[in-house]
């Protein structure tokens, strides 16, 4: 049997990780050290070093961190990480034997709900019954599909880990945290002779009732439940089938055989409006795996297609709208964890928008080749993996291009007989400065440096406005 000299709790937000930690805790010679790679803190909320670290020094080296957790805790150290935190720790952590392996899971449906009631009453710990905040909220099918696509993403990584290094985890569900006999069985795996006599009676459930008495919308709840495969939600490590992230964001005519799957960050507002025009009109979308083969079965003989936009544009459009315009937390990790002068707001000259621009492209060559740590944004990943992802559940018919979209267009639906109306106009709005106003050569050979596949495999020679 392996002595472990570390452990980590695999889990993600409001699957009872707070209580599973409280109880670890309270075994003599264990300490559980919290969110120890939470891209905002260390450990705990507000918290922003430990062991002689600060946020910077953890980025810059992450295992450096794990050493000295190893070193400066007396027994047997650990700490809980989720799908959005360090990939570097993951992968490390995953692939390291020595280190036991608790995986904690929750119904998506349940710990969807109870972190959209934690987000609104602002409570996320209760330890005093008579501090209960609660409240109703709403279901957003798309938001809860994104959810659950991020769980089941992350278990399937977790357990092809396990598989291919020939190891095994302690599984333990959200129902089984307060069956003592369960915690007692994880301390043996953890290879303790201490055993809990009782559990942690200071952490409390906060929303006993059911999901969909804690919704304001049970109804559209159940209607977009209905749409997936309900074993999707039964046992987190073994979904089946295993979607395509894009799946969702594909967008399908009404009245043709036409599927769109859109490259974020390409011209998506633009063919989605002339997707939408053709014969009578109308779009189909928030489609899953199951709608969609149901589509394709009724459509025919139809035709799948997605655009490509040149990297350097794509890549100014990905920093203006996804991280100039403060619409993710990219901005704020970025401009904080690593220091970078990307100038934005009113009355920003055109030499502080190209300096931030270059800024950023050379950036993006350590966060796209995983150096960061961070989940790559779709927006600003390399369209080669893009496809790659599309291709998971198929790959398109037809790969257009930018330049040549309109001419692309008309070819696509000439091949399916149908009149292709004109293109419309590029309606996703203005962006600070246009590229054609900002562009140099610094700017193309940084974009060509973070995006080489995309150059060399589609062959995209300078960008020309």
């Amino acid at each position: 049997m392996v002595k472990f000299t570390s452990f980590v709790m695999f889990a993600e937000m409001r699957t009872g990780s707070n209580f599973l930690e409280a109880n670890l805790n309270a075994l003599p010679g264990v300490t559980c050290h919290g969110e120890l790679f939470n891209p905002h803190f260390m450990g705990k909320r507000d918290n922003p070093e430990m062991f002689g670290f600060d946020l910077a020094a953890r980025e810059a080296d992450p295992m450096a961190v794990l050493a000295a957790m190893r070193d400066q805790t007396e027994g047997l150290a650990g700490f809980r990480i989720f799908h959005d935190h360090d990939a570097r720790v993951i992968a490390q952590t995953l692939a390291d034997p020595a280190c036991a392996k608790i995986v904690l899971t929750r119904n998506p449906m349940e710990s969807y709900v109870s972190l959209k009631i934690a987000q609104a009453t602002d409570q996320w710990r209760l330890t005093n019954a008579k501090n209960l905040k609660t409240a109703r909220v709403s279901f957003n099918a798309a938001e809860f599909e994104g959810h659950l696509q991020a769980v089941q993403d992350f278990q399937i990584d977790l357990m092809r880990g396990l598989q291919i290094s020939g190891q095994t985890a302690f599984y333990i569900d959200y129902e089984d945290l307060n069956d003592l006999e369960v915690l007692n069985g994880l301390a043996a795996f953890l290879g303790l002779e201490a055993r809990l006599e009782a559990l942690d009676p200071k952490l409390k459930k906060q929303n006993p009732d059911a999901a969909i008495d804690k919704v304001l919308n049970p109804a559209e709840m159940e209607t977009s439940l209905s749409r997936l495969d309900r074993f999707n939600l039964a046992r987190t490590p073994n979904f089946e089938p295993r979607r395509a992230p894009a799946i969702p964001g594909f967008i399908a005519a009404a009245d043709a055989p036409l599927l769109f799957m859109p490259m974020r960050g390409a011209p998506e507002a633009q063919v989605t409006e002339w997707l939408g025009q053709l014969g009578r009109g109308g779009l189909i979308t928030d489609f899953v795996q199951k709608t969609l083969r149901q589509w394709k079965r009724q459509s025919g003989a139809h035709r799948a297609f997605t655009v490509l936009r040149h990297p350097l544009a794509r890549a100014h459009d990905g920093y203006c709208r996804a991280v100039l315009s403060g619409e993710t937390d990219l901005y704020r990790l970025m401009t904080k964890a690593y220091g970078l002068d990307l100038p934005r707001g009113e009355g920003i000259a055109a030499d502080a928008h190209h300096a931030g621009f270059l800024t950023f492209l050379r950036w993006l060559k350590i966060y796209l080749g995983g150096q960061t740590g961070q989940k790559i944004d779709p927006r600003l990943a390399s369209q080669s993996a893009v496809l790659q992802g599309f291709a998971q559940f198929q790959t398109p018919d037809m790969v257009l291009r930018e330049e040549r979209l309109a001419e692309g267009l008309e070819y696509l639906a000439s091949d399916l007989g149908i009149t292709a109306p004109d293109l419309p106009p590029d309606a996703s709005g203005p962006l600070p400065f246009a590229l054609r106003e900002i562009w140099d050569k610094d700017l193309e050979e940084a974009a060509r440096d973070a995006y080489p596949r995309d150059y060399l495999g589609f062959g995209f020679g300078r960008w020309r406005g």
